[in-house]
């Protein structure tokens, strides 16, 4: 074998992978203007649906993009989930707005991951990055200061790629994390499932979800957009797991007659056997590990893609302060920390929920047929129940208080948490969502600040965002005249009721963070005006 050439182009982000994950981080990266190149060994994006569910989190993500809007006009809102017991409809639950007053975005909306993948496609082709496709990572290391990767370009060539950080994105089979040699612990569940993106009639096709529970088989069928098109997922008969080429016809009709489902035309159909898993670490050195890459759990709630996701913002805000040397490189360790703890309480959530959906055994099988269906409706009949599954479920309720970032507590709102949502409305043109797009820290004082806050706000080059404090600030735990320092992906860094000038100094001089006063490169239309300023 001979000598590796120099590729044509090295990019300060290299990034392993093009699925939504790997995407999304290179659109955020974009953004800020960091060079990044992406590489993908596939020779085309994905064609079926596989993940199906975007989040009130990830839309709220997606607004500071300008892609929102885009999910939601091309997705179908999810509006209710049915439930069926032994071929009865035992209980329906309204949940199309069961976030009311939580997020701009109340509901969860249907997009399957091959129209969302080609969506964000197109925006990063619009920002000048092509998905380098067929193209495979073989090796890394890192040295001198940056990362030099071995890759095998479409033709068989070998070629070399300089960059400053690697970015693994390549799923649960990660060439990155087995190159970093970091252990992936988990397990796997005994059943074996299917999915199927199916044409169907009957009751189910209603653009709803229906799930049936029995005693043994589980059916679920997941609405998207169009006239009687549906996902189906549900375990194989047991009497066919050890088989070779499963197809449709292995899987068990007696759930499909209790639903009454009809199944005209079958366009993909695979198995699967669900995984649970953490990697040790979340990277090392300069290389990370992003999405599935670092985690997977059970499809219990839609998860999965919504968390990578997640990951991707989380890293991609940081590495680019880094590189534009507006934070020192020890801002990249909080990025392990931060969402390693997110990805191990979801695997554990999930796990017990899946397991519960899905066991064998007298007391499980009653609890799904007799206790959830009795249950589940009086629970959703109650506001506060409701709204504490939307905050769990979107992940809106995700927060980082135990990181080095996150400081103080005004109101209920502390350091770490969420930036909460508030409505336009109390006096004010604008909701306090709409300047996140800046992909910037921000300060925001719901009331009125000193003009010694002023001064130290000029003195940072920090951007202040001044609302009314009215009833909906107040429901939403803000404190009035406190001081919300916000970072680039909408979480509170510092929380001060006091709204202290040299507590805002400390805090940004402890940690070495400096403003980076851009603006994206495509910003959403702001669709009202508030006091913004800078101060």
């Amino acid at each position: 074998m001979g000598a590796i050439p120099l590729a044509d182009r090295s990019a300060e982000v290299l990034v392993v992978g093009a699925g939504p994950t790997g995407l999304v981080l290179a659109l955020w990266l974009k953004r800020q203007g960091v060079d990044v190149r992406v590489i993908d060994k596939t020779a085309e994006p994905g064609t079926t649906s596989r993940a199906l569910v975007v989040h009130a989190r990830t839309l709220e993500l997606y607004r500071q993009m300008g892609l929102a809007d885009d999910v939601v006009n091309r997705g179908l809102e999810f509006s209710a989930l049915n439930l069926w017991v032994r071929g009865r409809h035992a209980a329906r639950a309204a949940l199309g707005d069961i976030g009311r007053g939580q997020s701009p975005y109340p509901y969860m909306v249907i997009f399957p991951q091959d129209q969302h993948e080609r969506l964000l496609i197109e925006h990063l082709r619009r920002a000048g990055v092509e998905v380098e496709r067929r193209t495979t990572l073989l090796a890394f290391e890192e040295r001198d200061g940056h990362v030099t990767a071995d890759l095998e370009a479409p033709d068989g060539t070998r070629v070399r790629c300089r960059s400053s950080y690697l970015a693994g994105c390549d799923g649960a089979h990660s060439r990155v994390r087995e190159v970093l040699g970091i252990g992936f612990p988990g397990g796997t569940y005994e059943r074996l499932f299917y999915v199927a993106d199916v044409e169907v009639r009957g009751p189910v096709a209603n653009h709803e979800l229906h799930v049936a529970l029995d005693e043994a088989d589980l059916l679920a069928v997941f609405p998207m957009k169009g006239d009687n098109v549906a996902r189906l997922i549900g375990t194989v008969r047991a009497d066919s797991e050890a088989r070779d080429n499963l197809a449709f016809r292995d899987v068990n009709r007696e759930a499909f007659d209790r639903l009454q489902v009809e199944v005209d035309r079958v366009n993909w159909f695979s198995t699967y056997r669900v995984h649970h898993r953490v990697a040790h670490r979340f990277g090392r050195g300069r290389a990370f590990l992003v999405g599935d890459a670092a985690h997977i759990h059970s499809p219990v709630g839609g998860q999965g893609m919504n968390t990578g996701i997640g990951d991707a913002v989380n890293l991609a805000w940081k590495l680019s302060a880094v590189r534009k040397r507006r934070a020192e490189s020890t801002l990249l360790a909080t990025y392990e920390p931060e969402r390693m703890a997110f990805a191990e309480r979801l695997v554990a959530t999930t796990d017990r929920a899946f397991t519960l959906v899905t066991r064998d055994g007298w007391v499980a099988r009653r609890v799904r047929t007799d206790v959830i269906p009795r249950v589940l409706p009086t629970l959703l009949d109650s506001t506060a129940i409701r709204r504490f599954i939307f905050r769990t479920v979107s992940q809106t309720m995700l927060d980082y208080r135990h990181s080095s970032l996150s400081r103080g507590r005004a109101g209920s709102v502390r350091g770490g948490d969420r930036l909460p949502w508030v409505p336009a409305v109390d006096g004010a043109n604008e909701d306090n969502f709409t300047p996140l797009a800046s992909f910037d820290w921000q300060l925001h004082v719901y009331g009125s600040a000193s003009p010694e806050l002023a001064r130290a706000c000029r003195e940072l080059d920090l951007t202040y965002h001044q609302f009314p404090f009215g009833p909906s600030a107040r429901a939403s735990g803000l404190a009035e005249d406190a001081t919300y320092v916000v970072r680039p992906d909408g979480y509170v860094a510092l929380a001060d009721p006091s709204a202290s000038p040299e507590t805002l100094r400390r805090y940004f001089a402890a940690r070495h963070l400096r403003p980076i006063q851009s603006s994206p490169a495509e910003p959403p239309r702001p669709s009202h005006a508030h006091d913004s300023r800078w101060i």
